[in-house]
Formats: C-alpha cells, sequence, structure tokens
C-alpha cells in the first residue's frame, strides 16, 4: 500500500441515521502529499476528517490506513477553561508527558520557541495554532490533519501559517491533510485540492480546480479570481516578502496583473 490513508465509497450519516453527509466518496493521500479539501458549510469536509480518522462511523465503504501510521491532529476548536492555569510547557505533556528536549525543539519548529512558561490564555490566535501545531508534531507524524487551522486568524496571519505547513512538510516529510474555507489562501501549497459538496465535485491541481464549473458553481461564477495569486507572474520585485504576499493576496482583478 503506498497510500497513508485511501477511502473507498465512503458514505457517512448524519447524527440520527437519517440524512446523508457523505455519500460514496473516494479518497487518498500519498506520503509528503499536500491536500487541501474545500467546500461550502455543511460540504462534509469535517465528516471526511473525522470518518478518515476512525472517529465517526461508516454507512458505507471502507477505508484503509497504512500499518503504523502516526497522526497528527489540530481540531477545528480547542476549548481552553481560562480559569485553570495551564502552560504551554504543561499542555505539550498532556496525555503522555515529553521531555524538556523535545518540547523545546517542536516549539522552534513552529516560530514560537521561547513561550513554554506562558499561560495559554495569554497566547495571540496565531501563537496558539502554532502551539497546537506544535503538539500535533511531537511523535513524529507521518500525516498531519488540519482541520480548518486558520480559523480566527487575520490576513496576514493566514499567510505565515501556511507558509509555516509548506515549511514542515519539506522539514519533517509528513504529508498534510487539510480542510479550509480560506479560498484566497489555502491552495498555495497544496499538490491536490479536492471540492466536496456530500460528494467529490471536483478534484485536481489548484489550476484545475479553479477552472472547473463545478467549483465555480459553488462558490460563485467570479471564484476564478480568488486563485489568481497561483498564476500570478511576477514581472517586478518587492523589497520584502510581506510586500510581495500582500501583492499577490488580490484577485488579479483587482492587482492589475495581466
Amino acid at each position: 500500500m503506498s497510500a497513508l490513508i485511501e477511502a473507498h465509497g465512503l458514505t457517512v450519516l448524519r447524527p440520527g441515521g437519517r440524512d446523508t453527509v457523505l455519500q460514496g466518496v473516494d479518497f487518498r493521500i500519498d506520503p509528503q502529499e499536500i491536500v487541501t479539501v474545500v467546500g461550502p458549510n455543511g460540504s462534509g469536509k469535517s465528516s471526511l476528517i473525522r470518518a478518515l480518522l476512525g472517529h465517526m462511523p461508516l454507512a458505507a465503504g471502507r477505508v484503509t490506513r497504512r500499518a503504523g501510521l502516526r497522526i497528527g491532529y489540530v481540531p477545528q476548536r480547542v476549548q481552553v477553561d481560562t480559569t485553570i492555569p495551564m502552560t504551554v510547557r504543561r499542555f505539550l505533556s498532556l496525555p503522555r508527558r515529553v521531555s524538556d528536549g523535545v518540547a523545546a525543539r517542536v516549539l522552534a519548529r513552529t516560530g514560537v520557541e521561547g513561550v513554554g512558561a506562558r499561560q495559554l490564555t495569554q497566547l495571540s490566535g496565531g501563537q496558539f495554532q502554532r502551539v497546537l501545531l506544535a503538539r500535533a508534531l511531537l511523535h513524529g507524524p507521518h500525516l498531519l490533519v488540519l482541520d480548518e487551522p486558520t480559523q480566527g486568524l487575520d490576513q496576514p496571519g493566514i499567510v505565515a501559517f501556511y507558509k509555516l505547513i509548506e515549511e514542515v512538510r519539506r522539514q519533517t516529510g509528513a504529508a498534510v491533510l487539510m480542510v479550509s474555507h480560506d479560498l484566497l489562501v489555502v491552495m498555495r501549497a497544496s499538490d491536490r485540492v479536492i471540492c466536496l459538496n456530500g460528494h467529490v465535485c471536483c478534484e485536481g491541481t489548484p489550476q484545475h480546480v479553479s477552472s472547473a464549473p463545478e467549483y465555480r458553481a459553488l462558490f460563485g461564477a467570479g471564484s476564478e479570481g480568488t486563485l489568481a495569486l497561483y498564476r500570478h507572474r511576477h514581472d517586478h520585485d518587492h523589497d520584502h516578502d510581506r510586500d510581495r504576499d500582500a501583492a499577490c493576496l488580490h484577485p488579479r482583478r483587482q492587482s492589475g496583473a495581466s
């Protein structure tokens, strides 16, 4: 088996067993691949993740995972009880204690070195997401699963986080499966994009998906403009990386690129 996870004919019912949330979905992710799942609210994106991880029962189909597969998971929402003191270092050791050296390495890898002694409640949104990613990296996963990892971040924070994901993939060799609604930037690092709406509407490279009629039907007739950054050709220089990212984030019709 070359795939890390593979699914065939995956069908999932909503709680109560009456309505179908996913129907006949085929899926695979290979080593070191970055796959992004997009779709409107209620399209079954998070249900797909939970089914692939074995957290949700299947009504039909099958899911196969590579033997010994290690998965690092960043869930969509993490509730922190603000009345309970919890440092970053302690958080990284739940439920299984890790050494100070390991904790320091994963925090450095995600760009938040030195925050180990800080309370979780003192972190910014971007810092907290990086701590969650560090926790997911603790045990050397073969696959990182990120469910809406940039919720609550502003646009510069979103761009920085996805840059970090690209770097983590290069450093660790882990595959990445992401669910996101951030159509402006989410596909930037993706090898493959899956557009979901209860079933797989279309999939392929970001360029292929952005031009697919099914994608435009879901996100609007002008949605191809949201992916202009993936096709943008630089014919000028920027002084700073931040300037380059800001310029590329605008749809082509707004940026004046031809």
